[in-house]
């Protein structure tokens, strides 16, 4: 039987990958309602658990497989990342290294109007949201592919 996220601390938990899509479902970002999330998943090696580096004012974000390395810039983040200055994602307990999963708002005709980068530590559980940020452009579906 599932286990639902932990809220009763001073910062939500979560099990499993699963938890980030039911995270960011509550979040809910730029207050637009969630009409889909991908779990990221290295194309090397099939790997979940990445190490994060993100630009939340430029919107970009950047993925590291935590079991092949292979880096990979997030959505459209290889637009926004010469202009950026990323940082390092740690969780509050120090961790580096995440389950992630984006967070579609999507507008009436399926382009994307937000994004939301959602993680889960793998040491403590902690979700949270590293970057989130407004897609202003069409056509815009491919980000769905691009996490």
């Amino acid at each position: 039987m599932r286990v639902a996220i932990d809220k009763s601390g001073d910062a939500w938990r979560g099990e499993d990958a699963a938890d980030v899509a039911q995270y960011l479902r509550d979040f809910e970002a730029g207050g637009y309602r969630i009409g889909r999330v991908v779990a990221a998943e290295c194309e090397g090696c099939a790997g979940t658990v990445f190490r994060l580096r993100a630009d939340p004012e430029e919107g970009c974000a950047e993925r590291t497989c935590a079991e092949c390395g292979k880096t990979a810039l997030m959505l459209d983040s290889e637009d926004y990342w010469e202009g950026a200055a990323p940082e390092p994602v740690r969780c509050r307990c120090g961790a580096d290294r995440f389950e992630v999963g984006v967070a579609f708002s999507l507008r009436a005709n399926g382009d994307v109007r937000w994004v939301s980068v959602g993680v889960r530590c793998t040491s403590d559980g902690v979700l949270g949201c590293c970057a989130d940020w407004k897609i202003d452009y069409s056509p815009s579906t491919d980000l769905l592919d691009r996490v």
